[in-house]
């Protein structure tokens, strides 16, 4: 089974954090910063701490997006973290005149403040699977709790997408799946051993 693991480098802080993550479970990764990068791995995470626009503008900066969207109407292998999961959408309230990949259609939006909330959400919150035989969430405690650091989510206009839900007001789509891709708002390498599960469920996937 290939697993040449890249990272999309997008000039964010935890990048370290994930490729540390993926050496201790076995998995070494290599930062993915150009289109010809990507030839030469066979699984991508794309992690993400920071704006959505200072992420669109670093991906667009190194010639990724062209090469993205076509990663991912290929149907290859794709865990998007954070950021890594609002950029696969049309838009973001954090940043209005910035363009997302827009592979999926939908908005990312902000926590409304007029109930009560704390923004961002950060923390530990329950995280319920719409299809627990899903192989990301293989081998996963029951109730699963994952850590979140965040004020904006993403709002798919297609609910078949939606993996999971967590509350925080409302519920909301923690989670997306289609096909070979995957992305969460969550954090996984945050998560500690229910977080590592997931990683080690998408990375031993035999495709």
């Amino acid at each position: 089974m290939s697993n040449r693991i890249g990272v999309i480098d997008y000039g964010g802080g935890n990048l370290q954090n994930v490729l540390n993550v993926l050496s201790h479970i076995g998995h070494p990764g290599s930062l993915v910063s150009s289109p010809e990068d990507l030839e030469n791995v066979d699984k991508l995470i794309f992690p993400g701490v920071g704006s959505f626009g200072d992420c669109i503008e670093e991906i667009d900066r190194k010639n990724l997006r062209g090469a993205l969207i076509d990663w991912l109407e290929a149907d290859k292998p794709f865990f998007g973290i954070c950021l890594g999961y609002q950029v696969l959408f049309e838009s973001s309230e954090e940043s209005p005149d910035a363009k997302g990949l827009g592979f999926f259609k939908g908005q990312v939006v902000k926590f409304p403040g007029d109930m009560g909330l704390k923004v961002p959400h950060m923390g530990w919150n329950k995280v319920e699977p719409l299809d627990s035989d899903l192989y990301i969430w293989k081998g996963s405690p029951d109730p699963l709790f994952l850590y979140f650091v965040h004020s904006f989510f993403p709002r798919p206009e297609n609910r078949e997408i939606i993996s999971s839900q967590a509350e925080y007001g409302d519920a909301f789509a923690s989670s997306i799946a289609s096909g070979n891709i995957f992305a969460g708002q969550f954090h996984p390498e945050r998560s500690q051993d229910a977080g590592l599960r997931l990683v080690q469920n998408f990375l031993e996937r035999e495709i």
